[in-house]
């Protein structure tokens, strides 16, 4: 079959790999119709990451099942699906708990609890930039699409990660209707933690970035945009609130967090986040931080440490959850909002790309060339 392969920093190319095939009786296999190109895939391709030379990249999948294992009863053959990056199996603690993201049987590592495909660290799993995919657990794992889904593609797709993780993080930011939220990040998950605001009827939702077109996006959506290359980000949201401060903050960039002059600092958005958010305020993070970094310019973070703000996060009596999303505790309920017709998540999609494209598609995404927001790839031929 043919997919994208990491090949090194900055390297990745389309090559013919081993077909994707099932290996347990649990296992589904799917032609994969529709994926994604994430920014947490970028830490891989910069090479930030330990990810492993001939790894077939992609977790944010969506496609028809071909074959399903004489263990699979739900799932059939004919289906399209849109499978959660975790590799979960449903039965251990965590997964009984709804924490499918650290699921306790599907990393091999000691040690390590949750799993996904294609990622680092994060179990054995091929990714779905490719013809097929081997999706273990597939009862469990298989989001079974509405009836519209091969005309919707690009909606459900969003399914697999980006729009589950933007909710998340406004789930631990613990967003209400009236808040105000300020989102650091308007990439595709911001850009998605900024839309669920709106679905939560937030009062005013504000979005930080320094990039014109995804600060234009967040507009569209009625958030209000911060360009911190031209102003304070912190000074604006004290004067978009009052001097209050606001209620809510979700964290959606992560641990390659630079300045507008380029430079990289691990702790920015936290400690902006705390200088932001009010007095008993909450914050919500999903960007990515790794255990180590060794290609970080910050001597903290090359042992996975930062210098956060802790004292005035204690004074001003916030409240911080993080870590990746558990995203099969929100994507039925999602699905139902795109297939009722009250969603189009696909809003932030830039580019649709064939497979082959793939490696220009990561180099645009990856130097964040203008009016590339968010890049989709279609297997060739099954577009």
């Amino acid at each position: 079959m043919k997919a994208v392969v990491y090949e090194g920093p900055r390297q990745v190319g389309v090559r013919n790999v081993p077909d994707a095939r099932t290996e347990m009786p649990t296992d589904v296999l799917v032609r994969v119709t529709t994926t994604n190109i994430c920014g947490s895939d970028l830490h891989m391709y910069e090479g930030r990451t330990d990810l492993e030379p001939g790894r077939v990249l992609g977790h944010e999948n969506l496609g028809e099942v071909v074959e399903v294992g004489p263990g699979v009863v739900r799932v059939r053959v004919g289906d399209m699906v849109c499978v959660p990056f975790n590799v979960a199996c449903g039965f251990c603690a965590n997964c009984e708990r709804g924490l499918t993201a650290f699921c306790l049987t599907t990393n091999p590592e000691p040690g390590v609890d949750g799993a996904a495909y294609g990622f680092a660290d994060m179990g054995p799993y091929n990714g779905g930039q490719a013809e097929l995919l081997r999706v273990p657990f597939g009862d469990f794992n298989c989001l079974v699409l509405p009836d519209d889904a091969r005309e919707r593609q690009s909606d459900y797709v969003m399914l697999a990660d980006i729009w589950p993780t933007g909710w998340h993080a406004t789930q631990l930011a613990c967003v209400q209707a009236g808040d105000s939220v300020v989102i650091y990040g308007a990439g595709p998950v911001g850009l998605m933690a900024a839309y669920s605001a709106t679905f939560k009827s937030a009062g005013m939702v504000m979005a930080v970035d320094r990039h014109p077109d995804r600060l234009a996006k967040a507009e569209e959506i009625g958030a209000i945009p911060i360009d911190d290359s031209k102003t304070s980000p912190v000074d604006r949201i004290m004067e978009l609130t009052h001097g209050r401060g606001a209620d809510r903050g979700c964290e959606c960039v992560g641990y390659q967090a630079h300045d507008p002059q380029g430079h990289e600092h691990p702790n920015m958005t936290l400690n902006n986040l705390v200088k932001s958010v009010r007095f008993a305020g909450t914050i919500g993070v999903v960007g990515v931080f790794i255990p180590t970094d060794p290609g970080s310019p910050d001597d903290l973070y090359k042992q996975g440490e930062i210098a956060f703000d802790y004292g005035m996060f204690w004074f001003k009596g916030q409240t911080m959850g993080n870590g990746q999303c558990n995203v099969k505790n929100y994507n039925r309920q999602l699905c139902t909002l795109i297939h009722e017709g009250k969603a189009r998540p696909s809003w932030v999609v830039s580019h649709e790309l064939d497979l082959d494209d793939a490696p220009g598609g990561y180099e645009h995404f990856d130097r964040r060339d203008p009016g590339w927001t968010k890049v989709v790839l279609h297997p060739a031929g099954t577009g």
